[in-house]
Formats: structure tokens, sequence, C-alpha cells
């Protein structure tokens, strides 16, 4: 364990939905498992931007202000920037989670503070690659149109989506008042005969953490989420080790 002396404390910045009350629960979380086990220390510094009802009009209109988020956070001079919002991202068209983050690191570079920046949609899709996971299922909070979207962008990132489940929860808020212990029922309603991962929470709103190690054990199949995805994706951005403990197949160091 290294000393406190040499401990380095990070900065995570999060460009949030104003109306998202769960990255800033479930992220920490991740972070302050991994203190027990590892020495660096991690601070959270959020800039928000308005949405409230999961709309593609709205989703647009917030997605607008994520260049400001990013100057704002930059002034903080974070280490890493994570944006979260997956749906906004991926409802702007395929592949848009590179065009987002170059963006959005070049508002930093501009406000002499260049910062990696991690979208949630981005991470997730690089982490069923990290997982070799071909063949997904995915449950998602958002209407069908806008679970149709997601399904769409995933595949045409070379993933095959087997089936989903739109819960179909129209209001941000509500969306994070979803009980993740209705998670292991919702899975076992989705056929898992030939897939490789199962993407428990396509959505940083959605509350999932709880459910991660009993839908694996329930399955045998490894289970990722939005935000652990998007833990991994910072954790590799400020290269340190990607490892949390109870956070999934992701986060377990087989990666």
């Amino acid at each position: 364990m290294t000393s406190s002396a040499t401990t380095k404390t990070y900065r995570i910045g999060q460009i949030v939905p104003s109306s998202n009350i769960t990255m800033e629960t479930e992220i920490p979380a991740m972070l302050a498992a991994r203190q027990l086990i590892r020495p660096e220390r991690f601070t959270f510094h959020s800039s928000r931007m308005r949405m409230k009802t999961v709309s593609k009009d709205e989703l647009a209109a917030m997605d607008a202000e994520s260049d400001r988020c990013a100057l704002e956070l930059s002034d903080a001079a974070v280490d890493v920037m994570g944006y979260a919002c997956l749906v906004a991202i991926m409802a702007m068209g395929p592949g848009y989670h590179r065009e987002s983050q170059k963006r959005l690191r070049s508002r930093t570079e501009e406000n002499g503070c260049d910062t990696p920046v991690v979208t949630s949609a981005g991470a997730l899709v690089d982490a069923l690659g990290v997982m070799k996971a071909k063949r997904v299922v995915v449950v998602a909070p958002y209407m069908k149109p806008l679970t149709e979207m997601v399904v769409d962008y995933i595949r045409q990132e070379g993933i095959d989506v087997l089936d989903y489940r739109a819960l179909e929860i129209p209001n941000n808020l509500d969306v994070a008042r979803h009980d993740p212990a209705n998670l292991p029922e919702i899975v076992a309603s989705l056929d898992l005969s030939n897939v490789d991962a199962i993407v428990l929470s396509a959505c940083v709103q959605m509350p999932s953490l709880p459910a991660v190690a009993k839908v694996e054990a329930l399955t045998g199949k490894p289970v990722v989420t939005a935000a652990i995805a998007t833990t991994y994706a910072m954790l590799k951005a400020l290269d340190l080790e990607p490892i949390v403990p109870g956070a999934g197949a992701l986060l377990s160091g087989a990666y």
C-alpha cells in the first residue's frame, strides 16, 4: 500500500443531465469501493445540462449544452470527464460518441487544460469489445423508439443485440426511482441461450449496481452497465488499474 504522503487524488468531472441523480451515486460508490483495495483517492465535480423528459428533442437540446459543461469542468482542472447520458449521444446517430468526445476534449484544450473525455455511450460499446461480447441482451428504461435507437447504435458498432427490454419510463426522475431489485426478473424474461454478456442498464440514470452480482450468479453470464463501463473507461483514461470489488466482470480484474 502506498503511503499517504504519496497517495494521489484524482478529480473526476461529470457532465450530467439536470435530472440525473444516479450517475453521481453509482460512480462515486464504485470508486469508493476501489479505495478500500487501492491507494488512489477521488473527488467528484459536476456540471449540469437541462433535461427532464427523455425525448429526442430534449436530448438534442441538452447535448448542445455539453460544450459549456466541459468548459466549466476544465476550469476546475479535473483529470478526466465523463459525459453521463448514454441515450443523448446514441440519439444523435451512429458513431456520435467519437465526435462528441473529440469536440468536448477540444473545448478543454482551448481552455488550457487538455482533459480526456469519456462518454457513457462510447464506454459501453468499448466495454463490450474488451469483454469480447459479440452477442448481448439489453435492458433500457426508455420508450420503445428511443430503445430501438440505442439497440441500432450498438448493432452499428458490430455487436449483435439478440433481445432487449424497453421499460418505457418517460420521466427521467422516475427512471431513477426504478427498483434495481426488479432487474433479475426482467433479465429472466429474456432469451439468454446464445449471449456473451448482459447489458443490465443501458442508462446511467437507471440504478443497477445492487443487482449486478445477483444477475451474474443467476445467469452465469458477465453483466455490464453503462455506469460500470464509464467507471472502467475513466480508470483506463487515468492509467489506473480498472478494478472495483463487487462491480461485475468488467471491473473484476479479469480484463
